[in-house]
Parts: C-alpha cells; sequence; structure tokens
C-alpha cells in the first residue's frame, strides 16, 4: 500500500478556520487528519503541501519512520506550523492504519484503559455579558449533563489587570459558582495574558470559588514564569497546548510548572506525540487534559488517545460546534451524554467527511484579538 494523494481543506467554522487533511492510497483506503492552526490556516496549509512531496510513494503504516524524517529534515524547528501540519498528516496515517486492520485507531495504542471518556465543556459563553448571563447560560449546560465548565472571564485585559477588571472576574466567577453550586467544576481559562506576579494576584483573588484549574496564566514563551505562579499559588496549573512535540514539556515537568497538562494533538505532532508526552508527564504523576478547540478529526483522535492513556484526566469539548459537525461528517458524531464521549466503534478514528460540504464555507480571514479578548456578538454565533 502507498500514498498517492494528499488534499487540504480548509473549513471556515465561524469565529475560526478548521483545515482538514485527506491521505488517499493506491489500495482504495484513505486516511482523514486534521492541521487546524488558528489564524495560521493558509501557513499550514502550505506547509502540509510541502510535506506532501516527502509522503506521495511511501507505505502510510511506518508512521513513526516519516514523522521523524521529516520532522528532522524540516530544520526550522520548533515551529507550530510545522508540527501542526505534520500532526495532520499523522492523524490521517493512524486512520489508514485503523482501517487497513479494521480496528478503532485505540486498538493500536494499547487497547481500552477507560470506556467513557469524561467531557467539559467550552464555548458556551459567547454571548454573555454580565455575571447573570453567565450564570443562566452555565446553568443550561449543567442541564445537559456537563459537571466541568470551563470560560475566560477576563475579556479585555492583558499582562497587567487593573483592579476594577479582576472585581468584574470575580464577580463573574461568582455568580457562575452560585447558579450552578458546590459540585459542578469550574475551569478558568487566561488564554496565556498576564505577568507572573498578575497572575499570581488573580489566582489568590478567586481562590475562594475553589476552580478545578488555572490554565495558561501567562504568556507560553517564558516556562519560568509560569513554574513560578504554579508554586506560588494553590489552584492547580494547566498549561500545554500551544507546545511543540513531546520535548517541549521537558522544563515543565522536571521543575513542576504544572498540575496538569494541556496538549493539542494537531500542534504537537500527531497521536503518537501525545502519547509520548503522556509517558513522560505519568513520571511525575501529572494527567493530561488534550486542549480541543479545532474541528471533528481533531476531536475523534483525542477520544482514541484519551480512551488508551492512563494518565488521562478530561477532554475538552466545544458543543456549541455540533450543527457544523453535522454538515460536514458523512455520519452522525458520538457527541457526549451526561457529560461523557462513548467510545467509537468503527475501524480508523470513526469520522468520514463530506468532501463537498468542506468546500461550502471557504477560508475567512479572522482577527484572532477581537475574539480573545471581546465576546462575541450573538450575529457570529449562528450555531449556538
Amino acid at each position: 500500500m502507498k500514498i498517492s494523494a494528499i488534499k487540504t481543506y480548509v473549513f471556515n467554522a465561524i469565529w475560526r478556520n478548521w483545515v482538514f487533511v485527506k491521505v488517499e492510497t493506491d489500495a482504495g483506503i484513505y486516511g482523514w487528519g486534521e492541521a487546524s492552526l488558528e489564524g495560521n490556516e493558509p501557513a499550514v496549509e502550505a506547509a502540509v503541501k510541502t510535506m506532501t512531496q516527502y509522503f506521495i510513494g511511501k507505505d502510510p503504516r511506518d508512521i513513526e519512520l516519516h514523522w521523524n524524517t521529516v520532522y528532522r529534515n524540516s530544520y526550522w524547528r520548533p515551529s507550530l506550523v510545522i508540527s501542526s501540519a505534520l500532526g495532520g498528516i499523522e492523524i490521517a496515517l493512524w486512520d489508514i492504519l485503523g482501517k487497513s486492520l479494521d480496528v478503532p485507531v485505540y486498538r493500536l495504542l494499547g487497547g481500552v484503559f477507560r470506556e467513557r471518556i469524561p467531557a467539559y465543556n467550552n464555548a458556551w459563553y459567547f454571548n454573555a455579558r454580565t455575571p447573570e448571563d453567565f450564570a443562566r447560560a452555565a446553568t443550561k449546560v449543567v442541564d445537559l449533563g456537563f459537571k466541568y465548565l470551563k470560560w475566560d472571564p477576563f475579556w479585555a485585559t492583558d499582562l497587567f489587570i487593573e483592579p476594577e477588571k479582576i472585581a468584574e472576574a470575580k464577580a463573574c466567577i461568582g455568580a457562575v459558582r452560585e447558579a450552578v453550586g458546590p459540585d459542578v467544576q469550574l475551569l478558568i481559562e487566561c488564554h496565556g495574558r498576564f505577568s507572573p506576579d498578575w497572575a499570581i494576584k488573580i489566582a489568590r483573588e478567586i481562590e475562594e470559588y475553589k476552580p478545578y484549574f488555572f490554565e495558561e496564566p501567562v504568556p507560553p514563551d517564558n516556562i519560568e514564569a509560569c513554574i513560578r505562579v504554579a508554586h506560588s499559588i494553590n489552584i492547580p496549573v494547566a498549561t500545554g497546548e500551544r507546545m511543540c512535540t513531546h520535548l517541549g514539556a521537558r522544563q515543565l515537568l522536571e521543575k513542576g510548572g504544572a498540575a496538569i497538562l494541556q496538549p493539542d494533538i494537531i500542534h504537537i505532532g500527531g497521536i503518537m506525540e501525545t502519547k509520548k508526552l503522556a509517558s513522560m508527564a505519568q513520571a511525575y504523576y501529572v494527567p493530561i487534559a488534550p486542549h480541543c478547540a479545532s474541528g471533528p478529526a481533531l476531536t475523534a483522535a483525542n477520544i482514541h488517545v484519551d480512551a488508551s492513556t492512563p494518565n488521562f484526566l478530561i477532554q475538552e469539548f466545544m458543543l456549541s460546534d455540533k450543527p457544523l459537525y453535522d454538515e460536514i461528517l458523512k455520519e452522525p458524531f458520538f457527541f457526549p451524554r451526561d457529560g461523557y464521549f462513548e467510545l467509537p466503534t468503527q475501524p480508523g478514528l470513526g469520522v468520514d467527511f463530506n468532501e463537498e460540504a468542506l468546500t461550502g464555507r471557504p477560508y475567512k480571514y479572522i482577527d484572532l484579538g477581537a475574539w480573545q479578548f471581546t465576546p462575541l456578538d450573538e450575529s457570529d454565533l449562528t450555531y449556538q
């Protein structure tokens, strides 16, 4: 079996774009992957097309050989563009391998460690403005069966947050806590905004609401800053979605800079890189909670890794994307019920795409600053 073609599709998913990769073979088996990289979709698509020249004519089942060869020969590394492009292709190769052996991918990753995958909901709050709005939205999510809610209450802030903005964030978190009660877990996202001193101050201010974790409190460029925050607060620090390859976790793990690692299977370079990261983290008693803010191929890849990984903790998911999944997939997706994903049973990843539908929403430039620092307008949330 040889790779005969690699195709890319860039699909506009309302407030970001998804990049899908289809790897075809001369045996008639094909695999789907995803290389989404928010704000850099044209670059990652170009990288996939460049890598295609290596992959044509290769046996798709020799995944480790191809990954290491392409990564080594890329030279300009670490790079999220390179690792994301390679991750998208690698996910598709696992899909092909599973289909060729007629087994789900998790069977090839060590088998089933757990049959149900706990999930937390994100993107449930985009059109909320006031603490009362957030409280009402949170209640609706809990009514759907989710017991873990994540959001960013620090809109329109940067490295050095003003006292009134901290007060606004506290009011928002407090309102949600009061609305959902003590048994629902609140996961607080910072999007890597704050300086170490301000992150520590914020964490101490919101500690009374018992957050489950404190995500990306500082920019990812300075690992020592994250280590300092982790050692100074009483809330577990979660980070890692912008990590390139499993090697990027070494210093964080050695110095206790993260209580939870959040690899993005695409950005880190694929399924095997995520498994390697998880094994590294297990030696330090650190769990993984994979990042998932993109499309169905990424979500499916996450579920296969989650099912087979002993130190998996919880899976991110954006339920508001459900109509988009319905639009581009040939078969219904295995969405979570009562806060849990059930395992797919189809060979490979368990997802197949309608290629015509993928061309129906072409790439659209998205200003990341507009959605990262300002709540989206309701008109941007067609599918909420």
